[in-house]
């Protein structure tokens, strides 16, 4: 959670969820989870200003930034997206990191893949929900699935935090990453830290945003931060053998 309430306040947050190789057979070690947190009074002016940085590079607003599209003669704008996070105050962002997925043995914990992936959904997320405030979750959607994903996770956050009316939890909602700004900066940080983990190095354009990043934030894109560090903070999580 970014910024500071005082005491018996509370405010509205959104949280935008990304995610990549979160697929069990998809012939991808590395798996990340990400979640950009923002002031939901605030989410208008930020998606306003994002959309800005796109024209200012040349872009139309609808413009969907990826991680995947980033390559040199784009670097610009991408590289202003990235100092905007850090510039923006209000802005925060948590991963979880999986570095290899192959370690996974499901069968030894009584688990199925969707199973395990709620875990790690909620792992990301259990930290930035436990103060006092309410929260609105918006992750992007993936697949078919994306639906059905987002009522269990609802479901499991609520019970977590005793919530039986969803008061604190207000919503779980899945929805299209080309109409959400937020969404779209997730999934640029997201696959800033697959990137790192993979250590692909293949591309100058993106490791010089995951430089950006690492500098500007002051920790690497690939170890666990103390939980103090809420503009960037990664948990990096292994599987431990039964």
């Amino acid at each position: 959670m970014v910024g500071t309430a005082t005491e018996g306040s509370i405010f509205d947050y959104n949280i935008y969820c990304d995610e990549s190789c979160h697929l069990e057979h998809d012939h991808q070690k590395v798996m990340v989870l990400g979640a950009l947190t923002c002031p939901q009074a605030e989410a208008r002016r930020v998606a306003d200003d994002l959309r800005d940085l796109k024209v200012a590079h040349g872009r139309p607003p609808s413009f969907e930034v990826k991680w995947k599209k980033v390559s040199p003669a784009g670097l610009g704008l991408y590289a202003d997206l990235v100092d905007y996070f850090v510039r923006e105050p209000l802005l925060s962002f948590r991963a979880v990191l999986i570095p290899d997925k192959s370690l996974l043995r499901h069968d030894a914990y009584g688990q199925d893949h969707d199973t395990w992936y709620y875990k790690m959904c909620f792992t990301l997320l259990e930290k930035l929900v436990e103060g006092g405030d309410r929260y609105s979750i918006y992750p992007d959607i993936k697949d078919s699935r994306s639906g059905a994903r987002a009522a269990k996770l609802h479901e499991i956050l609520c019970s977590s935090r005793r919530d039986p009316d969803c008061s604190v939890i207000r919503r779980v909602q899945p929805v299209r990453s080309h109409e959400v700004e937020q969404v779209q900066l997730a999934d640029l940080l997201v696959g800033a830290v697959a990137y790192a983990a993979r250590e692909l190095g293949c591309s100058e354009a993106k490791t010089s945003l995951v430089r950006q990043l690492q500098s500007a934030c002051g920790c690497s894109l690939t170890r666990t931060t103390p939980l103090s560090m809420r503009k960037f903070n990664l948990l990096r999580w292994t599987a431990t053998q039964p």
